[in-house]
């Protein structure tokens, strides 16, 4: 299991635009610059995440992205669930009579895999874009 970039960058990105200005708005330049992430891929992820209505954008020269809601209201999984990104460390869908190796019956350890991903989806539905703000900070 793994965090693709889309993921990653998403919440990297929203932690900048948290960190650096709650009321004007970033350019998605600056966060660009900052955080080391291509400008096209930016667009790409703040397209959604302004669909999810997790950001919204201000037009004209000093325009850019500002969060649609407080820091604290946005958890990871919301972020997550904007971009597409899926925890997942089965292959297999839940529902199905079938297990991820194809045949009838679910393998040795797939309520191991089953469990860590229920504890993964726990700890991004409890961890919020002011969490991580407040946890860089305490670094400083």
């Amino acid at each position: 299991m793994k965090l693709t970039s889309k993921g990653r960058y998403a919440v990297m990105a929203l932690v900048d635009i948290a960190k650096f200005d709650s009321i004007n708005p970033v350019s998605l330049r600056d966060i660009s610059l900052r955080q080391g992430i291509s400008i096209d891929y930016l667009e790409q992820i703040f397209s959604k995440l302004k669909k999810y209505e997790i950001v919204k954008s201000i037009r004209g020269i000093q325009g850019g992205y500002i969060l649609n809601r407080k820091p604290s209201e946005i958890k990871l999984n919301n972020i997550f669930d904007a971009v597409d990104e899926k925890v997942k460390t089965v292959q297999c869908k839940k529902e199905s009579k079938k297990s991820c190796n194809g045949k009838s019956t679910k393998c040795v350890t797939h309520d191991l895999w089953n469990e860590l991903e229920t504890h993964i989806n726990t700890f991004f539905e409890q961890k919020s874009l002011e969490d991580l703000v407040i946890n860089k900070e305490s670094r400083i």
